[in-house]
């Protein structure tokens, strides 16, 4: 199963992680892998090379984990929490679609 955390502060998202493998098919043919990872390569995208948040981003391939940490503040904000809360509302339609291969939760 993918665990998808959003991490906020009063109503700002500050970040999110998300790990693991979804298991719904195998490596190559994953259809909810792909989907998560799309949605995640997205947003990293959009807010550090689009939006220039200058977010810190971590990558451990094992437990195949990212991990994306805002700044305390940010030029484009408003952007920023549009991209997060447009990734978190996509991943919760895959959970919706696919409840046993992944999990949303805001910490």
């Amino acid at each position: 199963m993918t665990k998808c955390e959003f991490f906020t502060e009063d109503e700002r998202i500050t970040g999110f992680s998300v790990s693991g493998h979804s298991g719904y098919a195998e490596s190559g043919s994953d259809i909810v892998c792909a989907a998560i990872s799309a949605v995640v390569t997205m947003a990293e995208a959009t807010i550090n090379e689009v939006c220039g948040a200058k977010a810190k981003v971590r990558v451990k391939d094992e437990g195949a984990r990212i991990t994306l940490t805002l700044p305390t503040s940010c030029d484009e904000e408003d952007a920023v929490q549009a991209v997060l809360a447009g990734m978190m509302l996509t991943l919760c339609n895959l959970r919706d679609d696919y409840p046993d291969y992944i999990e949303v939760l805001e910490v």
